[in-house]
């Protein structure tokens, strides 16, 4: 009789071994243990719900089609904010062409009746802020700061260096006071 190892305690390198050998218990294991983390990071970055459920949800199936990819040089969670970060930028391209369009066609005022509500919570408030902040200070805020990565991990899911990491976030603290004391924030 074999001893079959229970998913809960397995590393992540086996769950991911096993994956790439076609183990869809492992790869559904290795997708639960990691769903919470890739939908914050997603969150963290669009700042709206459905569309973090969106972006997770694509990183998911993504996941699916790249894990034969994974070497294991780096964390499997750099590999995965990385894919997280890859999915969000791609749906802000899809989301921006598609409003174009919309706004093209002369939708627009009958789709966005309404206007955006202003975040009550002061930290919702500096989030919006960060996601205004150009791609790269925007991505290296949310991961040192929303994620808590290290400014090394940061620069290999980002794919620079850490000096280059550094520098984004002092520009992006720079920004956000700018634009926090311009709405009245600070």
């Amino acid at each position: 009789m074999a001893l079959m190892l229970d998913e809960s305690e397995a590393s992540d390198a086996e769950l991911i071994g096993r994956a790439k050998g076609g183990d869809r218990r492992a790869f559904g294991k290795l997708l639960e243990r990691h769903y919470d983390f890739v939908y914050r990071a997603a969150y963290r970055w669009c700042g709206k719900k459905a569309d973090a459920e969106d972006i997770t949800q694509e990183v998911c199936v993504r996941l699916g089609r790249a894990i034969r990819d994974y070497h294991g040089s780096g964390a499997f969670t750099t590999w995965l904010y990385t894919m997280t970060l890859n999915a969000a930028r791609d749906m802000m391209r899809k989301t921006v062409r598609e409003t174009v369009k919309t706004e093209a066609y002369g939708a627009y005022e009958l789709i966005a009746g309404e206007s955006p509500n202003e975040p009550e919570d002061p930290a919702e408030a500096l989030w919006a802020a960060v996601r205004m902040l150009p791609g790269k200070q925007r991505d290296a805020v949310l991961l040192v700061y929303g994620e808590g990565l290290s400014h090394a991990a940061t620069a290999e899911a980002m794919g620079i260096s850490e000096t280059t990491v550094s520098w984004h976030i002092h520009e992006a603290k720079k920004r956000l006071e700018t634009l926090m004391r311009s709405a009245g924030e600070v």
